[in-house]
């Protein structure tokens, strides 16, 4: 075979930030705390800082393979660590502060995380873990001198802008082979241990490139992207690698993410484009229904993690005419997958009906190849109809998980396809919409009950802000739905109300069997609605009329 004269350059995401100061120097990066000043630079000055801060790590010994973590919130300095750590050839793992005591602990350990670098809002937690860690050599605390403590229980705890101080603002970052690993990121699983997920520069700089040209993630040099979702989750859906790359202003919130926060920082810092989970989106919608307030600057915002509400999409378009979109992946998959943007057909027809376009995750990424399998492991029609597994393959998409052979070993067909645990369908145009999630699905008398589907439509009745429904045991039908509610504030409605609200929007053998109102519904360290715990707290829940059925 022939081989192309091209020049063989490895894909290393050190000479996206060197471009972005090269290109794009004057691009802002705008970042908010807990207890310091707002902060703002320059992708030039970002550059500058990162070469300082690979001088610091390797002062402190870290060398090319090692792991650094990080417990931190969006700000500059959790963003130059995206960049520093893997630029010396060394793994940036990115914890979630979220996750349970003991998965933090977990994940800690199985890294073999040599560094911590935290945000002082964590150090209480590092300190209460501390003798628990079992490599651990110190702690760099994310913050200025004179916002030191004075004392902690860790002996080894360094301040970072301490280190910075003197530092060369110009380092020689080494060329190497771009399949060296450059981030790791657990999953947050419902049950087991967290799995990590091992990034590559390749695969990293590749997800960058095709997360901006995803129709509907218009992300350019004249936007201000609020990263709303966390650096610590999936590469923060590659905000920072593809904002570099087109020299987007960046805007990192900090710890403050509810909805009157997140909508002043959009105003004060003229957002044009923002992505997170639903969860966020329904306490800033909340906000502006009881503000009053309108968007000055904001043009679109991608909805991720959970399936999009209509009733979501349709406020933020209808009501504030800002372009919603939904998209969908997976931490295996640096995470996107799909974005649920419109054809150019689809945008000619009647609003409702582009919105029914919408609400499916929607047509894949350049670089995922995706199907759905039936039990066979045959690929089933794409007709929009027909449904089973969904599976995936593609360059950052992952072969394995970290030091985990288990796990890896069920989470591939036998061709290499990365089974992503959901039942999917795919329509004729390569639309694919989540039906559920295998282990979410319901199963009543031999059909499924799609979960999301039940969701969205209660979702959509005005006096409801989220809603989860769940299997309960039956004795006739093995499952039925049971639909938990929690009501916007200010709002009443009744089990009837909503019943009868239902039956106008789904089939009658789908209705859940009981509605439950609850104060607020249990969610993931990343957002999404944790069904195993509402599964656990309603296992014995008896339905109306199951008694008679068992007798």
């Amino acid at each position: 075979m022939l081989r192309g004269l091209m020049m063989d350059r490895p894909l290393l995401t050190t000479g996206l930030l060197r471009h972005a100061a090269q290109t794009h120097g004057g691009g802002t990066i705008a970042s908010r705390f807990a207890a310091e000043a707002p902060h703002r630079y320059t992708w030039r000055d970002a550059w500058d800082r990162v070469q300082q801060l690979a001088h610091v790590l390797a002062e402190l010994g870290v060398k090319p393979g090692d792991r650094v973590g990080t417990i931190a919130w969006n700000d500059h300095r959790h963003l130059e660590l995206y960049y520093a750590v893997p630029g010396i050839g060394a793994v940036c793992h990115t914890i979630n502060p979220r996750l349970f005591p003991e998965q933090i602990t977990y994940i800690v350990n199985h890294a073999q995380d040599d560094w911590l670098f935290v945000d002082p809002m964590f150090l209480p937690l590092v300190e209460r873990l501390w003798p628990n860690f079992t490599g651990v050599k110190g702690v760099v605390l994310m913050t200025r001198p004179e916002l030191m403590p004075a004392q902690s229980a860790i002996p080894t705890l360094h301040c970072y802008e301490t280190l910075m101080q003197g530092k060369p603002g110009t380092y020689d970052f080494a060329e190497f082979d771009e399949n060296t690993a450059c981030g790791l990121c657990y999953t947050s699983g419902t049950t087991g241990n967290p799995k990590g997920v091992l990034y590559s520069h390749r695969s990293s700089v590749l997800h960058a490139y095709g997360f901006l040209t995803a129709p509907g993630i218009t992300v350019r040099a004249d936007d201000t992207a609020l990263v709303v979702v966390p650096l610590f989750h999936a590469n923060a859906w590659g905000y920072p690698y593809a904002a570099a790359i087109v020299g987007a202003n960046l805007v990192l919130p900090g710890p403050k993410l509810d909805g009157k926060s997140v909508y002043e920082l959009m105003e004060q810092e003229a957002v044009t484009v923002s992505s997170g989970v639903p969860t966020v989106w329904l306490g800033l919608l909340a906000h502006m229904r009881q503000a009053g307030a309108r968007f000055s600057t904001l043009k679109s915002v991608t909805v991720g993690g959970s399936a999009l509400p209509r009733a979501m999409l349709e406020e933020f378009e209808l009501t504030h005419g800002v372009t919603c979109v939904q998209g969908w992946g997976m931490t295996e998959m640096s995470p996107v997958g799909t974005v649920g943007a419109l054809t150019p057909e689809q945008a000619k027809l009647p609003v409702a009906q582009q919105h029914d376009a919408k609400l499916k995750a929607g047509r894949a990424l350049y670089g995922v190849e995706m199907k759905v399998v039936g039990p066979d492991g045959a690929e089933v029609p794409r007709d929009g109809v027909s449904y089973g597994e969904l599976v995936v393959r593609g360059p950052w998409i992952t072969s394995g998980y970290y030091n985990d052979a288990a796990a890896s070993a069920g989470a591939f067909t036998e061709d290499g396809w990365f089974k992503t645990g959901d039942v999917a369908t795919i329509d004729e145009n390569g639309a694919m919409a989540i039906v559920d999630r295998a282990k979410d699905v319901i199963k009543s008398g031999g059909e499924w009950i799609s979960s999301i589907d039940l969701e969205n439509a209660a979702m959509s009745h005005p006096a409801v802000q989220e809603a989860a429904v769940v299997g309960v045991p039956h004795p006739k039908w093995q499952e039925r739905p049971l639909l938990v509610l929690v009501l916007r504030q200010g709002h009443e409605a009744t089990r009837d109300e909503l019943m009868a609200y239902l039956e106008q929007h789904v089939a009658k053998w789908w209705l859940p069997d009981d509605i439950v109102f609850v104060p607020d519904l249990p969610h993931t360290a990343t957002g999404k609605l944790l069904k195993t715990e509402l599964r656990k707290r309603f296992a014995t829940y008896r339905l109306p009329g199951a008694q008679e059925a068992a007798e």
